[in-house]
């Protein structure tokens, strides 16, 4: 089979409470990518502002915005510039009352491909994230753009495995998750790292079980919890890209912000399906206590 090669890219880096810097920041990241050769490119999720669902107060709806809006216009004209595909995350004001974690894809032209709206939404001690976001809307639905179908989800998506699967069985070419992760300081190292290796597990194992590659772009950088500043997140860095049998093809470090690019042979995923054709395996049939909250 003839190889189809698309270079990918990610784009880690620190976030603070300065929205224009964070959107330089981005810029930056994403000119470096083009540079070395980036088709497509991944931003962190939320990269405009600070990490503000570690605490509740309505004061950060303030942060919202439409789209087409601010953000998917600065980065459908630098899509359009640099003739490249861009996913990027906004804190997407729908209506008052009504607010998404939505990813936003530009295409090589310019124009907004299409949004994704965050599924599954958190409520965990400094990710309160239900006192922000209204769950998604759209269903699993890949996005066409000029590179391939995008098959975009966002962050706490990424542990399940159906939300992955969904958008293979729809055809996807690739998944991508825009992440913000990262550790409680006051957990002690081997909690971090059982922590930190199951995130990268449980995303390879996406990629192995729909036979597709995985980009996964985290932010990193210390962020405090406004309410108790003594306390916070350590964003964990690590993005990675994995090919279609979870291979890791590359990794950025914990601590550093960092451009990845990485080259995919994405007819390798047909190749890799033709070896292990797990969908042609799969019971259907019998799948339906998967519809269910529990099996009993």
């Amino acid at each position: 089979m003839t190889k189809k090669l698309l270079k990918v890219a990610l784009v880690q880096h620190t976030c603070s409470d300065k929205r224009d810097n964070n959107l330089a920041q981005s810029e930056k990241g994403i000119r470096e990518a083009a540079r070395q050769g980036a088709q497509l490119v991944l931003l962190p999720e939320l990269h405009t502002s600070l990490y503000f669902c570690q605490t509740e107060n309505a004061d950060n709806f303030d942060l919202a915005e439409s789209i087409p809006g601010p953000t998917s216009e600065t980065l459908g004209k630098l899509a359009s510039e640099l003739n490249i595909v861009i996913v990027g995350s906004v804190f997407e004001r729908r209506a008052a009352g009504i607010y998404h974690n939505t990813a936003v894809v530009l295409d090589s032209d310019g124009k907004l491909a299409g949004t994704y709206r965050k599924m599954h939404i958190p409520d965990d001690p400094g990710y309160y994230e239900k006192f922000y976001f209204t769950p998604g809307d759209q269903g699993f639905v890949p996005i066409d753009t000029s590179v391939g179908r995008l098959g975009v989800l966002v962050c706490w998506d990424q542990w399940y495995p159906e939300a992955a699967r969904l958008m293979a069985l729809h055809g996807a070419d690739i998944l991508l998750y825009p992440t913000a992760i990262g550790w409680d300081p006051k957990d002690n190292d081997a909690e971090h790292n059982r922590q930190q290796d199951s995130w990268r597990t449980i995303q390879r194992a996406h990629a192995i079980a729909n036979g597709m590659p995985v980009v996964s772009c985290n932010r990193t950088g210390f962020e405090s919890d406004p309410s108790h500043p003594d306390n916070g997140i350590q964003f964990w860095g690590s993005s990675f890209i994995a090919g279609p049998q979870g291979e890791i093809l590359a990794q950025a470090p914990d601590n550093e912000e960092k451009v990845l690019v990485a080259e995919l042979d994405m007819a390798r995923a047909e190749n890799v399906r033709r070896i292990w054709p797990f969908f042609r395996d799969r019971r259907i049939e019998n799948y339906q206590d998967l519809t269910k909250r529990y099996g009993k």
